[in-house]
């Protein structure tokens, strides 16, 4: 399993270093529209607005949903690539379990992901004037968050699979998934809160707004309810993926287009 994550390793670089125009654009048009969109409603609120810490968990949601774009991409577009060149089938009798390789390629893109998220992260601070806080303890909310990313990245897959094209679906998702990390699901109270914790990824999204831009706390409590969810949304992925191989196999799809 070493070797694999090590050949997947790899293969990210090669990518990664072979297309690194495509890596400079996306960094750049993650930032310029963010930037845009602060601009836009400074103006549209008047030179006297305030945006207090409310700006700087916009900007925590904003870079979390930029780096569960690239994780929810990563195992579509492989699937789809395969599927259109011909060589899903032989993904899938390769000696390594599909799941497993599709992971492996997923956690190895992340290393490479990770990196160029901070440069978005860095840049915007910079261009805000906003700085957030960051401590060690953030890899905890972060890890039920990319738990829930991939959960939802393999569900999608899932459809892939069967019908090997979902575009306009992932699309949907994808914005969707804007909203969903930029709601204060932290400030709710009464039932609304609990509810909050059903959404996937808002939990450890809250728990991160909390550290990074409100300089609180840890809520253990919502923390722990961030591990159940992303827990939770990351074996629901991997169940879907797991009945959509074998019906793809059973109705002798795999290799067709």
């Amino acid at each position: 399993m070493f070797e694999l994550f090590i050949a997947q390793l790899k293969w990210s670089w090669i990518q990664y270093k072979r297309y690194a125009h495509e890596i400079i654009g996306g960094i750049v048009a993650l930032t310029v529209t963010f930037y845009g969109l602060f601009l836009s409603v400074g103006y549209i609120a008047g030179g006297s607005i305030r945006f207090g810490d409310r700006l700087d968990a916009v900007i925590v949601g904003y870079v979390l949903w930029s780096l569960i774009i690239f994780i929810m991409n990563g195992v579509n577009a492989t699937l789809q690539r395969e599927a259109q060149v011909g060589t899903l089938e032989q993904l899938f009798i390769s000696p390594f379990n599909v799941r497993k390789t599709l992971l492996l390629r997923a956690v190895s893109d992340l290393v490479f992901q990770s990196v160029l998220i901070t440069f978005v992260l860095l840049l915007i601070m910079l261009l805000t004037g906003r700085w957030l806080a960051f401590s060690p303890v953030l890899i905890l909310p972060l890890i039920t968050v990319i738990l829930g990313a991939y959960g939802l990245a393999f569900a999608i897959g899932s459809l892939t699979l069967i019908f090997k094209t979902v575009q306009q679906i992932a699309g949907i998702l994808n914005f969707s998934l804007l909203f969903i990390l930029t709601i204060p699901t932290e400030t709710w109270t009464g039932v609304q809160r609990y509810l909050g914790y059903l959404i996937p990824m808002t939990a450890g999204a809250g728990v991160m707004r909390d550290l990074m831009a409100r300089q609180a706390g840890v809520d253990w409590i919502s923390l722990g309810a961030a591990f159940l969810n992303g827990i939770f949304y990351f074996t629901i992925g991997m169940i879907l993926f797991r009945w959509s191989e074998r019906e793809t196999k059973r109705r002798g799809k795999l290799s067709g287009y």
